[in-house]
């Protein structure tokens, strides 16, 4: 899976090096100089993890723009950037529903390890929603089939019914009852 992903940081150097480094891993990536920019991207697109410096100018910061992306896509994950002086903050953001965080300067390494982490946890929930689609599909066909069933059965027991009756009127003679019972078989 091909993840799309939106770096928000407003050093040109770091969002240019984030881009290139992720571009050649083949994720699908978009930037954004700020995080009122960032916030205009995730309203009109779905990004899977958002990349935030926490210390942006402007109204939207890291912390701003994290919940921004998890009220429109609970499902979109977020890594934080942190200076060493901002690592108390960082923690927070997690507590806020940040997946990770990472130091400047920025362990390539540390990171695709993380993304493919994150890659991993998406698929093993794709998986599962699939898996309950599928039990969803099983259980209904099988309440349709059992409810099928149950008329087939109840509709023999009334033709064993008729039928017992045709078997038990004596004043029948026995042509007239096979022909009878015949009849209720053939319907």
């Amino acid at each position: 899976m091909c993840m799309s992903i939106l770096i928000a940081d407003d050093d040109p150097v770091i969002r240019r090096l984030f881009e290139k480094r992720l571009l050649d891993k083949g994720y699908d990536v978009q930037v954004a100089i700020d995080g009122v920019e960032a916030a205009g991207k995730l309203a009109s697109s779905h990004f899977d993890v958002v990349i935030t410096d926490l210390v942006m100018p402007g109204d939207v910061g890291g912390i701003e723009l994290l919940q921004i992306a998890k009220d429109r896509d609970p499902l979109t994950e977020v890594i934080v950037i942190t200076a060493h002086s901002s690592i108390d903050t960082a923690v927070d953001a997690m507590k806020k529903g940040a997946v990770d965080y990472l130091e400047k300067p920025i362990n390539f390494d540390e990171l695709f390890l993380r993304l493919e982490k994150i890659a991993q946890l998406k698929s093993l929930v794709r998986n599962a929603d699939d898996l309950r689609n599928a039990m969803d599909i099983t259980e209904s066909s099988a309440a349709q089939t059992i409810q099928n069933l149950e008329i087939t059965a109840a509709d023999l027991q009334l033709k064993l019914d008729n039928i017992d009756k045709i078997l038990k009127t004596n004043s029948l003679p026995d042509d007239v009852k096979v022909k009878q019972v015949r009849n209720i078989l053939d319907t």
